[in-house]
């Protein structure tokens, strides 16, 4: 390789350490990084059309890989997808059919490509490969002639992922299925290694077993030598699940968690874990995160660590005009919005900010004829009490429509609705009502 080459090159197994991204590695990984550049791959499961934040860890590993001046491989996993890993699940999953699949494929691609550079034209260039693409021409017999006869019973018994679904506290048992997906996996590996020279394979500490079925089918058919590097499986200091909200995953498609949703989810972690989580989904540099830390300890309520952080992993994944609208959005609820402010927002953040605020139901047609406020408080949707107290509420200025104070000749009209259909009132600084225009 040329020397102009391996100046750019970083020690990989270090950036882990420090990031505290290193669960476990084989003997001699380290070593073997440092020699040349080095293909290495992880898998990614394609039963959605998108990924989720359970999956940054290992897009954040190939990231860093790359930028060590290697090259990543991201594996859809389209003919395991059709199978279903069992580690750390305790049943089986859906089977998906090719075209699902093949959306999913690229929908993920995109997605990783935030992350992973898929264009460049250099040594190092990111790639994506889909298992199902040569696990489709390989017949059941040839398989288990070419492949299965390496890997004994007794090997693939000895994992933890199938030894925890075929022990006695174990209800649901394991199909055939399920219990060959270490083999389909470890295969994978050897077809990279014969086809795209990959030597590593990556993943989260509950895959060891599976990648070093890979290494040791490796050993036996080619006579090669593969390694495999783990990262821990991340957790919160409160132990409940990371990656998780009220309304389940939390994911990288704005259409499924809009980007001020995903903001929130970063800002409102624990001091303990923002420091874990800042080390973990950014890429700032050990010098500027350790004074991060610093600053965020004199002074724990500005939340610097956590914003920083939300700031950090929502312009990767949603880009920085996204993340401008959700902190606009954050705005609105604690700091001095306009109307001008709610009206750019889309219908989702919108609802994400007021989740939970009490609405009610109002015609078209007195939006089109224009709503008197005493209406809008009380007459038509009981937000305040009575008439007489929307009267006392609108004589103290204490009423906004959209932010923006009212009296009581103020009228509602169609130029008021927010995304097509809402309206937002508010009596005092924090009591705030919705109209749902139908």
């Amino acid at each position: 390789m040329p020397t102009d080459k391996l100046r750019i090159m970083k020690n990989f197994i270090e950036e882990l350490k420090w990031r505290e991204m290193l669960h476990q590695d084989m003997p001699g990984t380290e070593e073997h990084l440092l020699e040349e550049m080095r293909s290495a791959y992880v898998g990614f499961d394609p039963t959605a059309d998108s990924l989720h934040i359970g999956n940054l860890v290992p897009i954040m590993l190939l990231a860093h890989y790359q930028r060590c001046g290697h090259r990543p491989i991201a594996l859809v996993g389209g003919a395991t997808g059709m199978i279903g890993d069992p580690s750390g699940k305790s049943s089986e999953r859906n089977l998906l059919n090719e075209k699902t699949l093949r959306h999913n494929q690229e929908c993920v691609k995109a997605q990783l490509g935030h992350f992973l550079d898929f264009e460049s034209d250099a040594e190092n260039a990111a790639v994506l490969v889909n298992n199902y693409d040569w696990m489709k021409e390989i017949s059941f017999l040839e398989f288990i002639r070419d492949v299965g006869k390496h890997i004994t019973v007794n090997y693939m018994m000895a994992k933890d992922s199938v030894k925890n679904r075929i022990s006695s506290e174990s209800k649901e048992g394991m199909s055939f299925t399920e219990f060959t997906y270490q083999m389909v996996q470890g295969y994978d590996f050897l077809h990279l290694y014969r086809e795209n020279e990959t030597t590593l394979q990556m993943g989260g500490s509950d895959q060891w077993g599976n990648i070093t079925t890979g290494t040791e089918l490796i050993r036996r058919i080619s006579g090669g030598k593969g390694y495999a590097i783990t990262c821990p499986l991340i957790t919160k200091s409160d132990g409940s699940k990371f990656g998780k909200s009220e309304g389940g995953n939390v994911w990288l498609d704005a259409k499924r968690t809009s980007a001020y949703k995903f903001y929130q989810y970063w800002l409102n972690t624990s001091d303990e874990d923002a420091e874990k989580y800042i080390k973990i989904f950014t890429f700032l540099d050990k010098e500027t995160i350790d004074s991060l830390i610093e600053e965020h300890k004199e002074a724990p309520h500005v939340r610097v660590l956590q914003k920083r952080l939300g700031q950090e992993v929502t312009v990767s994944v949603h880009g920085k005009e996204e993340y401008e609208k959700a902190i606009a959005a954050s705005n609105i609820l604690f700091g001095k919005s306009t109307s001008e402010d709610l009206k750019i927002l889309d219908e989702q953040t919108f609802l994400d900010v007021f989740d939970g605020v009490p609405q009610a139901t109002v015609s078209k047609e007195d939006i089109d004829n224009g709503l008197d406020m005493i209406g809008a408080l009380a007459a038509k949707t009981n937000f305040l009490n009575s008439n007489s107290d929307a009267r006392r509420a609108l004589k103290e200025n204490a009423v906004s429509v959209n932010k923006e104070k009212v009296k009581e000749d103020y009228t509602i009209t169609s130029n008021d609705l927010i995304a097509d259909k809402y309206v937002l009132l508010q009596r005092g600084k924090k009591s705030y009502f919705l109209l749902n225009v139908e």
